[in-house]
């Protein structure tokens, strides 16, 4: 008996690749988020009230810089789930070209 695909060979194939691209990028942009890349400052959702902080003002933007890091990682955990089904799909939708109907 062939299993149940959601998706047709093509579109499992593009989810596969995308998904793919995906985690390489996600990881790597986690990666320099959490050790705080200078270059990515602009990303970094900072409020205006951080800027005026008496207190360590830098220690709250590194904060911020981990957060978004970890989104970027937990987005990549989505897209690997996401590659895994593009995947399972992509062996059905073979397994079922050699079926006969």
């Amino acid at each position: 008996m062939a299993g149940v695909s959601c998706c047709g060979p093509k579109l499992a194939a593009c989810g596969l690749v995308l998904s793919v691209w995906a985690v390489i990028m996600l990881a790597m942009l986690g990666i320099f988020f959490t050790v705080h890349s200078a270059v990515l400052f602009e990303d970094v959702p900072i409020p205006e009230e951080f800027m005026h902080n008496e207190g360590n003002p830098l220690q709250d933007v590194y904060e911020l810089y981990n957060k978004v890091g970890y989104n970027c990682f937990i987005a990549a955990g989505i897209y690997v789930v996401v590659g895994i089904v593009s995947f399972y799909n992509v062996q059905i939708n073979k397994r079922n070209e050699y079926l006969v109907h």
